[in-house]
């Protein structure tokens, strides 16, 4: 890090919040600050909904994630765009006509208080969590590769944030992401076409593509049935639907967003633009980690991108052998090196072939220093990571960019963990006030005093996402503990919206029952590893309408007995 690099990093993400304090300063009442006084139009709509979703775990995990395993990752979001129509056609009109403050406040209209209460929880429990790593994420990286602090990291970036959301509330959170997401994608776009300038001069684009495919990273599409198989056509379609449904249409960080819209209208035209711009999105970035993974077929790379890991068996008893395994993974780059470049020029599949068998040796040797990276973690008892999908990117991003690039590239993860952080702690507020606070302790109270009641639920979910991030620890990749902590609760929780919907038959009691039975029966299935976690959407959903049911139907039968 070069003085320009802080001075752009610094610069970028004062601005932001200066910006957003300014801006926003002095909301009037608790519309104002919950709802951005409905003057939302679609695409502050549209960036804000996907600012919230593209999180810094996007940026840092996703490039990583197609350096190992390909594009196939993109297929988790192929059930977004039909969430976002059956949301625009169904929740978004009723939420509008209901006037709601949140998306839990419907449940009581249709079911009873105890169980909009426990949805209200259910959504605190996994958003909370979730802000707690959606902070973690970046500063562990960062920490890790710059030598950072990674406390007074967690500090940093949380304050920044607590300054304009707890001061602006839901509109200084849209109006700094719009900013945020140009940040974002300017860095992004500049990485990528400075990764392909990279390459050989006699490697264009093209031949970059076709290398990829050679490694098997262009496997885009997976029609298979197979369990085993995380991220398939079928996963992406049922399980990402019902994630998505569930995300966007229950998720009051997401629900949120839409409520600031001036008009129905606009509400479904910024989510059906997040619904178009959003597989494609997803596929850029996948598709940048795989330039990475050329450039590095004619850069050396790191067996192991994680700098604390190398350090751990660096001074350990595995010195020796990690050292081995460096040398023989140098050896594996040359001979590939040479094989690829033929490969660009011939595309003949004999070498295709060789090159299949040198990307085996390569993956052994790393999984081999994952394991020595796992016995100097036991033997100098520490918890550094052997997985280093989550470092991939940053490494190319540090030594590769030109100075002050470096800086927006670091200024692009900030950013993104900012607002994504800013969108939940919004609605950890907002859900808070409104469901647990005003519904059950105080609900003949003035609009100021709501309004001073979510600014102090701001500033404490605040703190507590500092404190969960502190005490937090690294998962076998970031972008995946997340979407892991949704799926264990938002089958449950879009299962009770759809019973609200549309099975008048049911009611709360019964629904209340179900869905306790069902959080506990999922959080079973994922402890017990019963299904890929993508299924416990559907598996969640389908259980408590099922339960409901027997239960509705039980209960029927009694009072007419009786």
């Amino acid at each position: 890090m070069q003085l320009l690099d802080w001075i752009v990093l610094i610069g970028t993400l004062l601005a932001i919040v200066i910006y957003g304090t300014w801006k926003t300063r002095g909301s009037k009442n608790v519309q104002d600050y919950l709802k951005g006084g409905n003057e939302a139009k679609w695409w502050t709509i549209g960036l804000s909904v996907m600012a919230t979703q593209a999180s810094a775990i996007t940026f840092l995990s996703t490039p990583g994630q197609a350096f190992h395993d390909g594009m196939g990752f993109v297929q988790f979001y192929f059930g977004l765009p039909i969430a976002m129509i059956i949301i625009c056609l169904v929740f978004i009109p009723l939420y509008y006509r209901l006037k709601v403050y949140t998306a839990y406040e419907f449940l009581e209209n249709r079911f009873d208080l105890k169980t909009r209460s426990l949805t209200a929880i259910l959504f605190l429990i996994q958003r909370g969590l979730a802000a707690g790593i959606t902070i973690y994420a970046p500063a562990i990286i960062l920490s890790a590769v710059l030598g950072w602090n990674l406390n007074l990291l967690i500090i940093f970036i949380g304050v920044l944030v607590i300054i304009y959301t707890v001061s602006g509330g839901t509109k200084a959170v849209s109006i700094t992401q719009k900013q945020q997401m140009a940040v974002i994608f300017t860095g992004m776009f500049i990485a990528f076409f400075l990764i392909v300038s990279y390459l050989p001069n006699n490697i264009t684009f093209t031949k970059a593509l076709e290398i990829a495919g050679a490694s098997g990273k262009m496997d885009i599409l997976d029609f298979s049935f197979d369990f085993n198989n995380r991220y398939t056509f079928w996963s992406g379609i049922i399980g990402g639907t019902f994630l998505a449904l569930s995300y966007f249409g229950t998720d009051q960080s997401q629900v949120q967003r839409y409520l600031s819209g001036k008009s129905v209208k606009e509400m479904q035209m910024g989510l059906i633009f997040n619904g178009l711009l959003k597989v494609p999105m997803q596929f850029f970035i996948l598709l940048v980690g795989v330039m990475v993974f050329v450039f590095y077929q004619f850069n050396t790379s790191p067996i192991n991108f994680n700098p604390a890991a190398t350090e751990t068996v660096m001074n350990s008893s595995y010195a020796d052998a990690y050292s081995e395994l460096q040398s023989e993974q140098h050896a594996i780059f040359e001979n590939k090196k040479e094989v690829m470049l033929q490969y660009a020029e011939t595309k003949n599949e004999t070498l295709a072939t060789k090159i299949a068998g040198f990307n085996d040796e390569d993956r052994a040797n790393r999984n081999a220093a994952k394991e020595l990276i796992k016995k100097a973690n036991t033997e100098r008892v520490l918890s550094v990571e052997s997985n280093d999908k989550d470092y991939v990117f940053i490494h190319f991003i540090l030594n590769n960019l030109p100075r002050g690039l470096i800086g927006l590239l670091l200024a692009v993860i900030l950013s993104a963990a900012m607002s994504s952080t800013a969108s939940e702690l919004n609605a950890l507020s907002s859900t808070t006030t409104m469901d647990l606070y005003k519904r059950s302790f105080a609900q003949d109270e003035s609009p100021q005093h709501y309004l001073k009641a979510s600014k102090w639920f701001t500033l404490a979910w605040g703190i507590l996402a500092i404190i969960i991030a502190s005490v937090a620890y690294l998962a076998d990749n970031l972008i995946q503990l997340v979407n892991i902590i949704g799926s264990i609760f938002y089958g449950n929780v879009l299962g009770i919206f759809l019973l609200a919907f549309f099975f008048k038959y049911v009611k709360g009691n019964a629904v209340f029952i179900a869905a306790l039975l069902t959080q506990t029966i999922v959080i079973m299935g994922w402890w017990y590893d019963w299904m890929p976690y993508l299924w416990l959407n559907l598996f969640g959903c389908a259980l408590v309408i099922g339960i409901a049911f027997i239960i509705q139907t039980f209960n029927t039968l009694r009072h007419e007995r009786a």
